[in-house]
């Protein structure tokens, strides 16, 4: 028997009170009073470069938000099945202008921190203040920086005055980067250094260490917690495990209730043909990326001509099938397929591999000798078919005899900081949506101040583009400024767009509301899960 449930966006709300029926009703002692436990490869460290990895400020992965998701609370979230913003900690927000410039959000009643303190307007108005104060390089400031001002209203009001129109800002408030902090618990003007995290969240959390490092996550249902969210558990515990490998084991030994990121290419095939009625893998729509990034001043790819060549050598086809099999697909822009506003850009300039064609580019260049080059991926954070990946793409590019590479692994933790200190010519990396819109695709990787610290500057894209497409309420309309976008980047290739990844999970049998347990952005909602009968 094929243990694989398929959940399309289209039928998950029919299949849920299905599913949610077979998994049966849970007891009133026994097991179901056992916390749910599930295993991530996310490794959370405190280092000196990132010394607080669940603090607001500074915390911009998947692997910590979906920690921080749990624990603190924003004014808007992402509902359970998609579609956009309603509010969470607040009881309803709206823009007050037809410029899409001014926002206020009016909070519910009864808001309390989980160490009791009251949460009110000045305690959102501080969050997003010291966010933006603290600017960390780190961080996901970049989501805030169009934010002019944030005005408290007494006690329940708060308004957002920002610099531009943008459509897109209530998906940014429901994003950990606008999580509400106590301004008694978090310093106005650094970060929180450790692994603490004191919020309004439907859980309350301890973290548990070893050295520098975090071995488990223990969210307890918090009885202050006033928000839209209904928990189906009491208690859930995230561990993190060395590898794929050790973390299936300890799936299939009943140690863990369920798996999530990162499960292996291999480890989804085996499942999907197991016999094994005691665990299910779950397919989910996903919007995860992975791209190769460019470090435009690099005297190694600073003429365009390199990195046109690259994409006119790379097989995006080629890569996918021998690597990641079914579980992921070409992307020939940085925008994926499910999105409003994608356009094949790549595809359309660079329709094929085609080694002579980039021999034609770089001779025209005057470059006439191998371009040397190092590729650097990170080893612990997206999976171990990273460094395969790798090698693939090495002997693409070596293969066609216009280039002499070579790749080099390097633990997330060093990778993040230097890739931002523009110490790699070209490296790898992930994207995981904040929210489902194009801008999120773009902004992140071409605005001012954006997450990489790219030192490309396009000022069509920065002062015309992207102002253009947030001015538009109705999404679809902003398809014109994204696919110009696209077609800009595709041409000056800052970044090489190389798949778009389905999302996996593999749980227990006994174990209900995986269909629900992650979003299409990768966000864990460890609340849907409960323990019903196998």
């Amino acid at each position: 028997m094929n243990r694989k449930t398929l959940v399309l966006p289209a039928l998950v709300g029919l299949l849920a009170p299905v599913l949610a029926a077979c998994g049966g009703s849970s007891d009133s002692g026994g097991a179901a009073d056992k916390p749910i436990v599930v295993g991530t490869t996310d490794t959370f460290e405190a280092t000196p470069e990132g010394p607080a990895p669940f603090d607001p400020a500074h915390a911009y992965d998947v692997g910590a938000w979906n920690v921080m998701r749990q624990s603190l609370q924003t004014l808007m979230r992402v509902p359970r099945g998609g579609g956009g913003p309603v509010p969470e900690a607040a009881r309803e927000c709206t823009f007050t202008d037809t410029e899409n410039t001014s926002y206020r959000c009016k909070l519910r009643p009864g808001l309390k921190f989980s160490d009791g303190k009251p949460l009110d307007a000045a305690d959102v108005k501080f969050s997003i203040e010291r966010s933006l104060k603290i600017r960390d390089k780190n961080g996901p400031v970049s989501l805030l920086t169009n934010i002019d001002a944030v005005e408290a209203k007494g006690d329940a009001e708060v308004v957002f005055h920002l610099k531009t129109s943008d459509a897109t800002f209530p998906y940014k408030l429901a994003t950990p980067a606008s999580s509400i902090v106590d301004n008694q618990a978090y310093a106005p003007d650094k970060v929180r250094a450790g692994f603490e995290v004191t919020g309004s969240g439907p859980y309350t959390v301890d973290i548990e260490s070893r050295g520098q490092s975090v071995t488990k996550a223990v969210f307890t249902k918090n009885p202050l917690y006033k928000g839209g969210i209904e928990l189906k558990n009491d208690k859930v515990e995230i561990r993190s495990f060395a590898d794929s490998e050790t973390m299936e084991k300890a799936l299939k030994s009943g140690e863990i209730d369920m798996m999530s990121r990162t499960i292996t290419p291999e480890q989804i095939a085996g499942m999907s043909a197991s016999q094994d009625q005691n665990v299910k893998l779950v397919e989910l729509p996903g919007l995860e990326i992975r791209y190769l990034g460019f470090d435009t001043t690099d005297p190694a790819v600073k003429n365009k001509a390199v990195r046109q060549a690259m994409a006119h050598i790379v097989d995006r086809s080629a890569l996918t099938r021998s690597v990641y099999g079914s579980t992921a697909e070409p992307l020939y822009s940085l925008i994926p397929t499910t999105i409003t506003g994608h356009k094949n850009s790549f595809f359309n300039k660079y329709p094929k591999a085609d080694p002579q064609q980039a021999a034609k580019l770089l001779r025209g260049a005057g470059i006439t000798k191998p371009v040397k080059l190092t590729l650097t991926y990170t080893t612990d954070h997206y999976g171990s078919a990273t460094k395969k990946e790798f090698e693939v793409l090495q002997k693409q590019l070596n293969d066609s005899k216009l280039f002499d590479v070579s790749v080099k692994g390097v633990k997330w933790s060093t990778f993040s900081p230097d890739q931002k200190a523009g110490k790699y010519a070209v490296y790898g990396m992930g994207w995981f949506p904040d929210f489902t819109d194009g801008d999120n695709y773009v902004a992140p990787f071409l605005d001012e101040e954006n997450f990489l610290h790219s030192p490309y500057v396009n000022d069509e894209i920065r002062n015309q583009l992207i102002p253009q497409s947030r001015r538009q309420t109705q999404r679809g309309s902003a398809t014109p400024a994204f696919e110009r976008i696209q077609d800009l980047v595709a041409d000056d290739v800052p970044i090489l767009p190389l798949w778009q990844g389905k999302q996996y999970i593999a749980a227990r049998s006994d174990i209900t509301g995986t269909e629900w347990a992650v979003n299409f952005a990768a966000d864990l909602q460890l609340w849907e899960l409960a323990r019903g009968v196998a």
